[in-house]
């Protein structure tokens, strides 16, 4: 089991950043490939960006690429994300979530365990 839980969320106006955490418990972080998803009421939950295990690879949306930029310190089993340039369509929960493998890591189906969510607000 991994336990995951998300911080940094809240209320910031357009053009702003925020930066939101994922810290991991339970089996080693560094086994996972770790995502970042958002969701607004009414709609799927929508991929964000990913990161292979050892970080080296990642990948994001191209509704944010540019603006935000997902990491990861393995030696803290925590995981990040940076945005910045908001926009008021950015706002959304945000998950992290984790999974083994890096195959289809857009897909949400594809990932195991889970984030309570955090959520983020861009006013205009």
């Amino acid at each position: 089991q991994v336990q995951l839980v998300e911080s940094g969320g809240g209320l910031v106006q357009a053009g702003g950043s925020l930066r939101l955490s994922c810290a991991a418990s339970g089996r080693p972080f560094s086994r996972f490939t770790m995502g970042w998803f958002r969701q607004v009421p009414g709609k799927a939950r929508e991929f964000v960006a990913a990161t292979s295990w050892s970080g080296k690879d990642t990948t994001s949306a191209e509704s944010v690429k540019g603006r935000f930029t997902i990491s990861r310190d393995n030696a803290k089993s925590t995981g990040y994300l940076q945005m910045n340039n908001l926009k008021p369509e950015d706002t959304a929960v945000y998950y992290c979530a984790a999974r083994s493998g890096w195959y289809e890591h857009s897909d949400p189906l594809q990932y195991t365990y889970w984030g309570q969510g955090t959520q983020v607000t861009v006013s205009s």
